[in-house]
């Protein structure tokens, strides 16, 4: 009986410790995420209204651009074009949200970053 629940009990230290280790990991990510955010709040110099607005759709939006960036299968041209779909997609609603001179910023942005991304992936 001692020795199942030691057993037990080394188990749940194990899984404590992966719990713990994958809220670091979470909060990390969470902690980039904001600060990215912040960042971009701040070139495009978002009033407090804009940014409470404006979150939303681009957490929903942020999670199909890093996957589009991640698939290696696609080819550049291929990820463009999904880039650009995902984009075409929310920029309704961020048009609305953003002066126009701050949603030319975002686009210019966008078009930076995509840049980016492409030529990381192609160094590597």
């Amino acid at each position: 009986m001692k020795r199942h629940f030691r057993h037990f009990l080394l188990t749940l230290m194990a899984l404590g410790a992966s719990l713990i280790t994958l809220t670091t990991d979470l909060s990390a990510q969470t902690a980039q995420k904001a600060q990215a955010f912040e960042q971009l709040a701040q070139q495009l110099n978002l009033t407090p209204q804009q940014k409470a607005q404006i979150v939303p759709i681009l957490m929903a939006e942020a999670p199909k651009v890093k996957a589009i960036k991640a698939n290696t299968s696609l080819t550049k041209m291929q990820k463009l074009k999904q880039l650009k779909a995902v984009h075409d997609e929310t920029d309704p609603q961020v048009k609305a949200i953003l002066s126009s001179r701050q949603y030319q910023q975002l686009q210019e942005i966008r078009q930076q970053e995509i840049r980016q991304a492409l030529e990381n992936r192609q160094g590597q």
